[in-house]
């Protein structure tokens, strides 16, 4: 009996394998698919979605999921001397040019002292979110930021090379702290405006990613901020 029992035991150990192998395999891309759509038009990015991007992070992430009134949301909460960590979200293929606006809530809790992201060795934000095209081998981002003390509506820090194009957006600056704003981007109006000098028959490439980031590496002061729900509209 003893000798059957082993047969049984290494048989079952067997098929388990062949079965439960491979889904635990695409466990980790289930993981980095898209959340659920909020309504049949809308993509939902829910907090705990958002991954790091560690190739553009250190090695210990700072940021948390919370809950406040029934709201969920990601807090990132930078302290020196850590290495900044961004999150990001990536898109399904079939989405990526079917998005038409980006719409999200964020608060700052906590502002890197003198935090300016358009002042060299300052810039430092409560909050930033990215928001990433790309076409062939050229990436284009728009960084909106929540500053400490930026004049809000400012673009600064435009960047352009052969591979990739960047400018920054002060959206919000200073207080109040602590209070949710909504902020509501129509994706193909400002990507022609940053980077088509706004002409409406411009081609749109595709939306690939958006990130979110607080840091205060360079100011080697705390910044706190909570980011919300992020809806894409298709």
């Amino acid at each position: 009996m003893a000798v059957v029992a082993r047969l049984v035991e290494r048989w079952y150990d067997h098929v388990m394998k062949r079965v439960l192998t491979p889904f635990v395999l695409v466990l980790p891309l289930l993981a980095t698919l898209p959340a659920h759509a909020e309504e049949p038009s809308n993509i939902l990015i829910e907090p705990k979605t958002w991954r790091v991007i560690k190739s553009e992070s250190g090695p210990v992430s700072y940021y948390s999921t919370a809950a406040e009134d029934e709201k969920i949301y990601v807090r990132g909460r930078y302290v020196p001397p850590m290495k900044t960590v961004v999150l990001g979200y990536q898109l399904a293929d079939q989405d990526r040019q079917r998005a038409k606006t980006l719409r999200w809530t964020w608060r700052a809790v906590t502002l890197p002292n003198g935090g300016d992201e358009c002042v060299s060795k300052k810039a430092d934000s409560a909050a930033v979110v990215y928001i990433t095209w790309k076409r062939g081998l050229r990436y284009y981002t728009l960084k909106y930021v929540w500053s400490a003390v930026g004049t809000k509506g400012t673009v600064c820090d435009s960047r352009r090379n052969p591979f990739s194009a960047q400018d920054t957006i002060i959206v919000e600056s200073g207080g109040p702290l602590n209070v949710w704003r909504s902020v509501e981007i129509d994706l193909a109006k400002n990507f022609r405006h940053h980077f088509a000098n706004d002409d409406p028959s411009a081609a749109v490439p595709d939306l690939v990613g958006l990130g979110i980031m607080s840091d205060g590496d360079q100011t080697n002061s705390e910044s706190v901020a909570d980011y919300g729900n992020f809806v894409i509209t298709r």
